[in-house]
């Protein structure tokens, strides 16, 4: 199921080798760009069994708690965090979200690359406030 998941997102484009673990992404050349769907595929490919396995409900909860540890860097780095513990690595806070949000995407078949081009790149993209 996971490999499956993984070539129905991404088909053609997933670069998989085989491993005692399971499906395991190659690594992208260093002068190669950092995608969205690069991302998400290497998440895919490292937890997407255990992802599946926790399914939608505990995966949430996992990335509400990384939202949070976020926010609690956030709140560090403003000069407001007073002393709560964690949020130190502000920028692997942020890696942390991007992460658990590809997780989330993968257990629910949602391609987030050609979400986000449906979404914000097509007929203008929304309008209002953001």
């Amino acid at each position: 199921m996971a490999t499956e998941l993984l070539l129905a997102l991404h088909a053609g484009r997933a670069r998989a080798v085989g491993s005692g673990y399971g499906l395991r992404m190659s690594e992208a050349p260093p002068s190669e760009a950092l995608t969205l769907s690069a991302l998400q595929q290497e998440i895919a490919a490292r937890y997407l069994a255990a992802d599946a396995a926790r399914g939608t409900p505990g995966t949430f909860m996992w990335f509400i708690e990384e939202v949070g540890e976020l926010a609690t860097a956030l709140h560090k780095a403003a000069g407001q965090g007073g002393s709560t513990s964690g949020g130190e690595n502000l920028a692997e806070e942020f890696a942390d979200v991007l992460a658990w949000l590809c997780t989330l995407a993968n257990i629910n078949g949602i391609d987030l690359t050609a979400a986000v081009r449906a979404k914000y790149y097509q007929g203008g993209g929304p309008t209002g406030h953001k």
